[in-house]
């Protein structure tokens, strides 16, 4: 659906007083699918930021999105704040609301966004929670023969710390994204991007006895796409490879806020002290920015710091 383009300078403009903002939400989001291409759990997100955003609008004075000024905006920022939401969701909160706007600019809706002119919240930089190697091979090995999907979920585990991926990236994998005979698995990432991500031997022997053993019987006469699959056939979610993770950190002993991303900030982590280079590690993540993969760089800094208070007789 491409956006109307905006009306020329001196035309008819009159926004409706008292037009209903949730009208817009549909139309928006489906021009972030389509003309932006954002992914499915971005969108989602941008769902949930404006619904909230909707819901706080109906109860202040303006009925018009025309009407929305910086006034009111600040007093939605500060209505988050109240809420006690962290910096980086009313940051993100902030980017949804400016977007949804600049879209009513392009559809003619309003004449030009005020919400462009607030400033996102700083963001302290908070540190990923990292395991180390060993607590990695505890996680690895959780599964046992009293799981019922044992291989099933030591080749997801395994598969999760190989690659590095997300795990909305895992949860898309299709047995044709495989090839265990040249070592790699193709996965899409943000904003539908294609990469390839290397299996280490641990991960390729452990899908190896998961799709020979296990998948058939899980799979039985349907068929399925999807590499990682339930007791019915359907493709394991993001939100049960989650639970998954959670369920054998917990055995494993491993403390912390344990997640899918847990392992994969452990992948760059372990990567780059290993001496993979910054650049490499961008491309083995899928980032589209290497500022973002910079920050592992303050995590191995803050573990040879660790090391260094620890062991140096002056420390």
């Amino acid at each position: 659906m491409p956006p109307r383009k905006r009306p020329p300078p001196g035309s008819t403009f009159e926004p409706t007083r008292y037009d209903n903002p949730t009208s817009h939400l549909d139309p928006f989001l489906k021009y972030l699918q389509a003309e932006a291409g954002m992914a499915a759990n971005t969108v989602t997100a941008y769902r949930s930021d404006l619904e909230q955003f909707f819901e706080w609008f109906v109860t202040q004075a303006p009925k018009s999105l025309a009407e929305v000024d910086l006034h009111v905006l600040s007093k939605n920022l500060q209505h988050l704040q109240e809420r006690g939401l962290a910096a980086s969701s009313i940051a993100r909160h902030l980017v949804s609301v400016k977007m949804f706007f600049r879209y009513l600019v392009l559809e003619g809706v309003i004449k030009e966004s005020t919400a462009d002119l607030l400033n996102s919240p700083k963001l302290w930089q908070h540190l990923p929670h990292v395991m180390s190697p060993d607590m990695v091979n505890r996680l690895l090995a959780a599964p046992g023969p009293g799981d019922r999907y044992m291989l099933r979920d030591r080749a997801l585990l395994s598969v999760l710390y190989a690659t590095g991926c997300r795990a909305s990236e895992v949860a898309g994998l299709t047995v044709r994204d495989v090839h265990l005979d040249e070592s790699y698995c193709r996965c899409i990432g943000k904003g539908n991007k294609e990469r390839l991500a290397r299996l280490n031997p641990v991960a390729r022997l452990a899908l190896e006895a998961y799709l020979q053993h296990e998948r058939p019987l899980l799979a039985g006469f349907r068929q399925p796409e999807a590499l990682f699959i339930s007791r019915t056939g359907r493709p394991l979610s993001r939100i049960m490879i989650w639970s998954l993770v959670k369920k054998y950190a917990r055995r494993a002993g491993a403390s912390g806020d344990v997640s899918p991303h847990t392992l994969r900030h452990s992948f760059a982590t372990h990567m780059l002290a290993g001496g993979a280079e910054l650049r490499a590690l961008q491309e083995l993540l899928g980032h589209a920015s290497i500022a973002t993969t910079q920050i592992y760089t303050h995590v191995e800094h803050s573990r040879l710091k660790a090391i260094h208070e620890e062991c140096h007789p002056r420390g």
